[in-house]
């Protein structure tokens, strides 16, 4: 498995999984797999375009409650063997390692379901981390669902630390969460 750049020679395996649906957004899935397919069905080049966005000059980012905040710079990869597995997002604010308060961490992964248990997303993050070296941060937030352990296995592995349990915002969807630090110096 390796990461690649979103781009239009994979876009119909990744629009399969959507099909499938699978939604790397965990919390509104079948919303963002609607809004997904249409935009790639009204201008695909735009879409694939727009999840390298290291200038957040993209559109506001919605809210699982539906409100939208700023964009954030940030990109994401395809996990890829051959055919579409997951994805991995990473976004950032330049010169910081701190995020505003509605960004819950700087990487956020999810496998599709029939590439699971393959330690793609382990290698997924592993190979993230080196992106976000590159960026100069010192360290990445990560977070996940309290009962969601292969991803707390997935961030252990890579040499997180458990940092607190909390409460997501209400605008999130106010659940009991998990916040894991990677320090990257």
């Amino acid at each position: 498995m390796e990461l690649v750049r979103p781009g239009m020679e994979y876009l119909p395996s990744y629009r399969a999984a959507l099909g499938r649906g699978w939604s790397a957004d965990n919390v509104r899935k079948m919303v963002a797999v609607r809004e997904e397919l249409d935009a790639i069905e009204k201008d695909a080049l735009a879409f694939v375009a727009l999840l390298t966005d290291r200038e957040a000059i993209g559109p506001p980012v919605t809210l699982p409650d539906g409100s939208r905040v700023p964009r954030l710079p940030g990109y994401r990869m395809w996990m890829w063997d051959g055919e579409f597995c997951g994805s991995i997002g990473f976004r950032w604010r330049p010169g910081t390692s701190d995020l505003p308060p509605h960004v819950l961490g700087h990487i956020g992964y999810a496998v599709v379901p029939w590439k699971q248990r393959r330690g793609y997303a382990t290698r997924a993050l592993a190979l993230m981390l080196e992106h976000a070296r590159d960026e100069g941060l010192e360290h990445v937030d990560l977070t996940t669902d309290e009962d969601n352990v292969p991803s707390q296995r997935v961030m252990l592995a890579n040499g997180a630390v458990f940092v607190e349990r909390f409460l997501k915002p209400p605008s999130q969807g106010g659940t009991p969460s998990l916040r894991f630090r990677i320090a990257l110096a």
